[in-house]
Parts: structure tokens; C-alpha cells; sequence
């Protein structure tokens, strides 16, 4: 019901721009979110967008240099990813909320994940 795309292998301050497709809970979803998890670490949560209102919210760690965005037409939710450090490096997965509350932090709290995309910044 989730598909994450669009990872690589980038340079340190290029960019990526991730794609996650959805399906199966078209209107009824509360917020998407994309987290990300980097060997032998947990899985953080990187930045959501509400359903309702485009809300936005974005971990400290990614502000400035990332954004999210939707496209209901398409069902499709964007992670536009500038300034890329190494410390990006992860695997990014994009999962649905059904429910709240706002914003989708915790993996625990997100009702489907998707398969991930790799993302890898290194020189």
C-alpha cells in the first residue's frame, strides 16, 4: 500500500528527491510519514504532512535542508532531500497514520510501512 523510490548514491550536498505511492486508504489517512533508519540504529521518524490541512513537520536534524510535499491527484507523497550529509545515510521509508495524534513521530505509532529506498551520501 506504501512504495518508497528514488534513493541512490549521492555526493555530500547534492540532492534526491524520494517518492512513496500509495494506495488502499486513499482519502481516510491522517498524515504520511517518512522515517529513516541507519545501520545498527532505530528507526527515526524524518517528516510527515497532514492530510487534512498540508500540515508539515520535520525532525530538527533534517529542517532547512528538506521538504515534504503531496500530490493528491497523484497520491503521492515527495521528500525533497538538498544539502545531503553523510549522516543522511539511511534507509527511508515512507508509512500511513490512520489516526493522529499530530504530528507522526514515532514508527510505532504508524499504522502501514512500505518497502524502503536506500539512500547513501559519501564522497
Amino acid at each position: 500500500q506504501l512504495q518508497a523510490s528514488g534513493g541512490g548514491l549521492v555526493q555530500p550536498g547534492d540532492s534526491l528527491r524520494l517518492s512513496c505511492a500509495y494506495s488502499g486508504f486513499d482519502l481516510d489517512y491522517y498524515a504520511i510519514g517518512w522515517f529513516r533508519q541507519a545501520p545498527g540504529k532505530e528507526r527515526e521518524g524524518v517528516s510527515s504532512i497532514s492530510n487534512s490541512d498540508g500540515s508539515t513537520h520535520y525532525a530538527d536534524s533534517v529542517k532547512g535542508r528538506f521538504t515534504i510535499s503531496k500530490d493528491n491527484a497523484k497520491n503521492t507523497v515527495f521528500l525533497q532531500m538538498n544539502s545531503l550529509k553523510p549522516e543522511d545515510t539511511a534507509v527511508y521509508y515512507c508509512a500511513g497514520d490512520l489516526e493522529g495524534p499530530w504530528p507522526p513521530t514515532r514508527p510505532a505509532g504508524m499504522n502501514y510501512f512500505g518497502k524502503g529506498t536506500q539512500v547513501t551520501v559519501s564522497s
